[in-house]
């Protein structure tokens, strides 16, 4: 499973949520009022999301008159709630609002959203205005949680959180600010495999939204040629076809064609789906549904082999030891 750097169309044109210190968030196609009193003019995309202008943040420490309250980063693992960290679960439990992309809220167990004061979740992207509405709610006074999938530092918010923290004029200590761990994707969909990632190992996503594809190209030659096991996020969205063609064949440059591939699709969901080709195999996978936003490849190196249908690769242990 990946995280929430993409790019859907599922948003109605108009919606209304109300805001954590009651007031509310009208957002249509050219403007959104800001919350808590604050407001900016943004411009929505095709996926409910607002375009650069989102990235201007609203408003700022100053125009808050109550005592911060806390801001908790927290990773909800794969998907399922018994992959959650028990330290996520008491998080969770702990936080007065919860602040998460749609599908990551609909994840969380009910015992959890019905403790919850208020919990204020948008369609896909929008990750700069759902971060910035966590931080304002914690500025307001808040207990908040901002949630994602895997782990807050991988392609996730933590990241983002703390620079919109700084540029409203706020500190990370201010707001107590703290990140939960959880079991990143990479992780949850090597365990579906066997043990592909146990040596030296690189993560690259291949969504552009974030990072231009000739970066994503140049990180693709330079791991593939080192011998890494690579973990590759995000291979396929509707507008993206091309990235994975391109990852495939950087791949191929490098690797040999029988290289074990490992596919997870929707590791921890209803509609997990995990199969082991070889590297030459994968390009026609990109015609299928086995692969999008939701599956995570990890591409074994020159040592990793298939045995009893689980993927190995060696950490070297045989190289010292003898068994």
């Amino acid at each position: 499973m990946s995280t929430d750097d993409t790019t859907t169309s599922d948003a109605s044109t108009e919606t209304q949520t109300e805001s954590k210190c009651g007031g509310t968030t009208a957002t249509d196609e050219t403007s959104s009022e800001s919350k808590c009193g604050a407001s900016s003019d943004t411009s929505s995309s095709s996926c409910g999301a607002s375009t650069d202008d989102e990235e201007e943040v609203g408003a700022t420490v100053d125009d808050f008159d109550a005592d911060p309250g806390q801001l908790v980063a927290v990773g909800l693992g794969p998907g399922q709630p018994e992959g959650m960290t028990d330290r996520a679960k008491t998080a969770l439990a702990d936080a007065e609002h919860i602040v998460g992309y749609t599908t990551y809220v609909e994840l969380l167990p009910d015992e959890i959203t019905e403790s919850a004061e208020d919990i204020y979740d948008t369609p896909m992207c929008g990750e700069v205005s759902r971060t910035e509405e966590a931080i304002d709610r914690a500025l307001a006074g808040n207990d908040v949680a901002i949630i994602g999938s895997g782990d807050p530092n991988v392609y996730a918010l933590a990241g983002l959180a703390l620079e919109i923290v700084e540029s409203k004029g706020a500190t990370a200590s201010m707001l107590d600010f703290d990140v939960v761990p959880g079991v990143p994707a990479a992780q949850s969909c090597a365990a579906r495999v066997g043990a592909p990632l146990v040596n030296d190992t690189v993560s690259i996503s291949l969504s552009d939204h974030l990072t231009d594809m000739p970066t994503i190209e140049s990180r693709l030659h330079a791991a593939a040629k080192e011998g890494f096991t690579i973990s590759i996020y995000n291979p396929w969205s509707r507008k993206r076809r091309e990235n994975f063609e391109k990852c495939c064949e950087i791949l191929l440059e490098h690797r040999d064609p029988e290289t074990p591939v490992g596919v997870v699709h929707a590791a921890g969901r209803e509609d997990e789906r995990v199969e082991i080709v070889d590297l030459e195999e994968l390009p026609e996978l990109g015609e299928t549904d086995l692969i999008d936003m939701t599956t995570t490849i990890l591409v074994g190196n020159e040592d990793t082999y298939v045995w009893d249908d689980r993927m190995v690769t060696p950490r070297g242990y045989e190289t010292k030891y003898d068994y």
